[in-house]
């Protein structure tokens, strides 16, 4: 199983390099199949390549809905360890 995340651009660096920021924690990744991306886009990273720009509404529609799945599952653990 594959899964890819909106990130947002905190910082252009050389190199088609940037950092992003991933539910707070920075992560370098490269920008090299994508165009024209500015501090503030989101993108959608793979494996460390962000494949494709993403509208902000729709990633903060993405990301609620990966926090509602974090908050389900544990619900669900601390349910099934009860």
């Amino acid at each position: 199983m594959c899964l890819a995340l909106p990130c947002r651009i905190v910082e252009l660096l050389p190199g088609e390099q940037a950092m992003v920021d991933v539910a707070g924690v920075g992560r370098q990744i490269s920008l090299a199949l994508v165009e024209e991306v500015a501090v503030g886009d989101y993108v959608i990273v793979h494996v460390g390549y962000a494949l494709t720009r993403l509208d902000a509404d729709e990633a903060q529609r993405t990301l609620a809905l990966f926090a509602e799945l974090g908050q389900a599952a544990v619900q669900e653990t601390r349910a099934l360890s009860a």
